[in-house]
């Protein structure tokens, strides 16, 4: 009798676990292909699971091109960037928890910061930056940030 009862609780906890994946998965939804001029990119601007929204990265691009001025310009385009996508779907910059900061030149870290402080308030959302070794078409800066509501 004990060995037909853990059986059960085995083919319980299994098919409980399996409706738990398939209704994750069911809340996964793969928002809009970037798209360039010479056709789709490889990945989605978003994903949204559940109520959390995963931005891809964003550079200071305008009309498929990286806007001239340098790392403050750049800067204020990726985050623009990222304020329409949110707003695209229904988030604010006040929703955002977390950004990932990718810097070409890692002494562009003070510059990047005046203009941060000007998208977000306190408390600001979690942070981490690093210097890359070369970004899309040359940028100086790339953001990508995780929303919730």
């Amino acid at each position: 009798m004990k060995t037909i009862k853990m059986i059960c609780l085995a083919l319980v906890v299994s098919a409980c676990s399996g409706a738990l994946a398939d209704a994750t998965r069911a809340h996964v939804e793969f928002l809009n292909p970037e798209k360039t001029s010479a056709g789709d990119l490889p990945f989605s601007k978003a994903v949204r699971v559940g109520r959390t929204l995963y931005l891809s990265g964003k550079i200071g691009t305008s009309k498929g091109k990286l806007v001239p001025g340098g790392i403050v310009q750049e800067a204020k385009q990726a985050l623009e960037n990222i304020q329409q996508t949110l707003n695209e779907y229904d988030y604010a910059m006040s929703d955002v928890v977390k950004c990932t900061v990718m810097l070409g030149n890692i002494s562009d870290w003070p510059a990047f910061n005046e203009v941060y402080v000007s998208y977000f308030s306190k408390p600001y959302p979690a942070r981490s930056a690093f210097g890359a070794d070369g970004l899309a078409l040359n940028a100086r800066v790339e953001v990508e940030c995780i929303a919730a509501k």
